[in-house]
């Protein structure tokens, strides 16, 4: 059996764009999750309460070398989260910041998980068309807002535009303010950054709070290493956010989940499945 190239693989449609090494998805994707079923005993039937997931609508976040990595939202770190709180009775509707439909690290999809393909067709007219940010940011954040939690997913896409939004920094603090809950994984943090634009590092909203992120020993060794990414990313995760005066509460990456007041987090692919079943619990009892 031939050994698997460790070389990025060119993107087709964008120059000097490539996608993960054939070995790196064999050793970072699976064409099943762990699923197995929801935890909850009851699903919320109020109607009244709803989810925003935002989604990053871009593809090519640039690395330190020049080259582009063909990336989105993690379809694991998406659709599993998602997957609990629809069944928890919560529907979740779907916002970028473009108005743009949301990207997707397609290679990455477990194509044999059939609990993550139904969700996935329940939710493309969604993902296809989504909300503008800037149009329902005054609904977001009214007074009687029907959002109880901001779904913000993984995958290096999360990277471009998110962590710069004045948008995102608005539905942060709404979020903190209104104690709302924010869910979110792997690389997704890269969005509470955002909170951080016109303010003293010492003014951080989220100061003193603990998370689960990828760590940036993997993101500055192995991936690169086996060709997961083509070059080293513009800034480091977990670096940012302790800098910011965050607590990073993992060192690797073993499907970790974490509870800091509203904020719900996890380490990588591997935690999409838990995080989804903490984010069903915690919704359904802040609705009782």
């Amino acid at each position: 059996m031939a050994e698997l190239s460790k070389q990025p693989v060119p993107d087709r449609a964008e120059h000097n764009a490539f996608f993960p090494s054939e070995y790196s998805l064999s050793q970072y994707t699976s064409k099943v999750t762990d699923f197995d079923g929801v935890k909850f005993d009851q699903p919320y039937t109020g109607g009244k309460h709803k989810v925003l997931m935002i989604a990053t609508d871009e593809r090519y976040l640039q690395m330190q070398n020049g080259t582009w990595f063909s990336t989105g939202n993690h379809p694991v770190e998406t659709l599993l989260p998602m997957l609990h709180i629809h069944k928890a009775g919560f529907e979740i509707d779907v916002a970028t910041l473009s108005g743009n439909h949301a990207k997707f690290e397609m290679w990455a999809m477990p194509a044999e998980d059939k609990a993550v393909a139904e969700i996935y067709t329940t939710y493309l007219p969604k993902l296809d068309k989504p909300h503008k940010l800037a149009d329902i940011i005054d609904t977001v954040t009214a007074e009687d807002s029907p959002y109880i939690a901001i779904l913000i997913p993984g995958g290096h896409g999360a990277f471009n535009k998110l962590p710069e939004s004045r948008e995102i920094k608005k539905i942060l603090d709404w979020a903190i303010n209104n104690d709302k809950f924010i869910i979110t994984l792997c690389h997704g943090p890269a969005a509470l950054a955002a909170a951080a634009i016109e303010r003293a590092e010492s003014d951080f909203p989220f100061k003193g709070y603990e998370l689960c992120v990828f760590p940036d020993a993997l993101d500055e060794g192995a991936n690169i290493d086996i060709g997961y990414m083509p070059g080293k990313l513009p800034w480091l995760l977990a670096k940012r956010l302790e800098t910011l005066g965050m607590k990073v509460m993992n060192q690797g990456i073993t499907g970790q989940v974490h509870k800091d007041r509203k904020l719900l987090t996890g380490d990588s692919p591997l935690a999409g499945n838990k995080l989804g079943i903490l984010a069903a619990e915690e919704l359904l009892k802040a609705v009782k």
